[in-house]
């Protein structure tokens, strides 16, 4: 069974009709060492309303996969193939001009570092009514007090001067909390977030997600996030897909994830977080460097760093397939769940 079959058969389980249904996405770079396998055949849906969360370590692909999906890999110098269906439009071979009239009002993206997208000679308030003027064709006023609102909801204090500022004005946190405002302004169907919160302290954190959530639960929305953060997973993703050296190394809910997990690259992960209710814990981290992605192994990109590596792992690359355990859990993994938990290492336990 193909890593395609089964994300749709995953998706009819559901009985939904999906947002975003992204089917064998490719993305490789050109580059003087050969061809950069960033994304290496990667399919998803995404529901209106659930939050898919995209973890794996950096160089995994999260980034590659979400500006891919959104349009915004440059055509001179990758290679890509695949389909992106958006609303049942096969967007994947829009002109730019397309992708323009998409961005903002149907799907956004909060990129990691708010200076490379905030214009720095350009007040904060003119960046946030641009696009509700030009999407929403609101007035000069109407788009001056709705983005005053969008300011205060995420957390912005004395949202009416700030609008006059620009962005070097503002600190690392203040700035990334614009950009989420930004692109909240038109209340799109899909949001990409990649690492919306890293600039961000526990408290304005929580702040962010929480309107977020909201925003989320009044549009039946769809949010596509990318991060680091298992905290962040946890409180706020339904789904989880796992990325590793461009490929799905295993896709579930986030409480199959957290309590089931069955990929020895997903349980490496979970090893590596420190746990509160625990006094006294020795983090493990997973050995070596991710992969060369110029350079990849013939097999599983992750075998060279797996404890349970055989002879298959090197020379074949697993297919996605239901788990042998959970019809729910999707995997690429030659041992089965069956022999991963007979060997104890799913002796972990997240709440």
């Amino acid at each position: 069974m193909s890593s395609t079959q089964t994300a749709a058969d995953a998706a009819g389980l559901l009985g939904t009709q999906p947002l975003l249904e992204v089917t064998d996405l490719v993305t490789h770079f050109r580059s003087p060492r050969g061809l950069v396998r960033s994304v290496d055949g990667v399919s998803l849906t995404l529901e209106r309303g659930r939050t898919l969360g995209i973890v794996g370590e950096s160089g995994s692909g999260k980034s590659v996969l979400s500006r891919s999906i959104m349009g915004l890999v440059p055509r001179s110098t990758s290679v890509r193939s695949g389909q992106v269906i958006f609303e049942g439009r096969d967007i994947s071979e829009l002109s730019d001009e397309g992708y323009r009239e998409l961005w903002g009002s149907e799907m956004a993206m909060v990129f990691q570092d708010p200076m490379a997208s905030l214009n720095p000679v350009m007040r904060i308030g003119k960046q946030l009514t641009e696009s509700l003027r030009y999407h929403l064709d609101m007035d000069k006023s109407d788009a001056n007090e709705t983005a005053v609102q969008l300011l205060r909801a995420v957390r912005i204090p004395e949202a009416e001067r700030r609008m006059r500022a620009y962005p070097h004005e503002m600190s690392g946190g203040m700035r990334q909390r614009v950009v989420i405002a930004i692109a909240l302004a038109c209340g799109p169907k899909l949001l990409l977030a990649d690492e919306p919160t890293t600039a961000l302290d526990v408290t304005v954190q929580a702040q962010v997600l929480d309107t977020i959530r909201r925003i989320q639960e009044r549009t039946n929305s769809a949010i596509l996030l990318i991060t680091h953060d298992l905290g962040v997973v946890a409180g706020i993703c339904d789904d989880v897909m796992v990325l590793y050296g461009g490929r799905v190394m295993e896709q579930a809910t986030a409480k199959n994830i957290f309590y089931q997990a069955s990929h020895p690259y997903t349980i490496g992960l979970l090893h590596a977080v420190p746990r509160l209710d625990k006094d006294e814990e020795t983090l493990v981290a997973i050995p070596g460097s991710p992969p060369d992605m110029a350079r990849l192994p013939k097999g599983c990109p992750f075998c060279a760093r797996c404890t349970f590596a055989q002879a298959s792992c090197r020379n074949d690359m697993p297919q996605l397939m239901v788990s042998d355990l959970n019809p729910a859990v999707l995997r690429a993994c030659h041992k089965s769940a069956a022999v991963m938990m007979s060997v104890g290492a799913l002796e972990v336990e997240h709440a």
